[in-house]
């Protein structure tokens, strides 16, 4: 068991373009996306989406984590694959694929570039409430230290005698169960401690708060949101007005 696919929720500080952005705009980047890729399930578009991505990955420097990700998805991107094959069609199969590596990559590069704190400021400067912005923060923020402890206590297993990949289906999950009992102990116990510590500190004390350095959308950030706003309006438009045009529907026959 791998748990790779928790480092795209882990925030890398690094001075690049994308990390240079407003979290708003970020946020606005991976929403867009998504939807995009939902929309449309024609094979050629969902590879233009997928591939417009990989410039904003190689700008951000987040190729190696992303990579990482994709390995810990593995087992479940081939299920998926063969299902859909078996179902659906090749063609459909690797249109399933592709959206799911275009959702994926687009919240990676936003949760690889944003900061816990910068998330729970962003949205409560869009008027979201203050108690749920701070829950999505310390929910982000704990996902890799969860991971990271899920880790130290299968290698702790392992050298105890346990054996995860002996037996059949069923016998490999209850293989698991040393590793999430101790897991959702520990779990407990942290956020026990953290309610302890917020309210001792007056969490909800205060309604609105204030911050050293507000968040100010930039050029770089309009620019960003008028080009991201004009590719979704021309996509819809294609797709439900216009029509797409025939090389954009091709599939692969079988």
């Amino acid at each position: 068991m791998s748990f790779n696919i928790f480092e795209a929720f882990k925030y890398r500080r690094k001075k690049t373009f994308i990390h240079s952005l407003d979290p708003r705009t970020k946020l606005a980047l991976a929403i867009g996306v998504s939807a995009l890729s939902i929309i449309f399930t024609e094979l050629i578009i969902l590879l233009i989406i997928f591939l417009s991505l990989i410039p904003l990955l190689l700008i951000a420097k987040s190729v190696k984590e992303w990579t990482g990700t994709i390995k810990g998805l593995t087992l479940l991107i081939v299920f998926i694959l063969f299902v859909n094959i078996i179902f659906n069609g090749l063609s459909f199969a690797i249109s399933m694929v592709l959206r799911i590596f275009s959702l994926i990559t687009a919240f990676s590069i936003f949760f690889l570039t944003v900061h816990p704190d910068e998330l729970s400021q962003a949205l409560i400067q869009m008027k979201i409430p203050f108690s749920f912005a701070f829950a999505m923060s310390m929910a982000i923020r704990y996902v890799p230290t969860i991971a990271r402890e899920a880790q130290t206590i299968r290698e702790a297993q392992m050298s105890r005698g346990l054996e995860l990949e002996k037996g059949g289906f069923i016998q490999k999950i209850k293989n698991f169960i040393p590793i999430i009992i101790p897991l959702i102990v520990s779990s407990i116990r942290r956020a026990v401690s953290i309610a302890e510590s917020l309210e001792s500190r007056g969490f909800g004390a205060y309604h609105n708060r204030t911050y050293l350095q507000p968040l100010k959308m930039r050029k770089r950030d309009y620019t960003v949101l008028i080009t991201l706003l004009a590719a979704i309006i021309i996509s819809v438009i294609i797709k439900f007005v216009v029509g797409l045009p025939p090389i954009l529907l091709l599939s692969i026959p079988f």
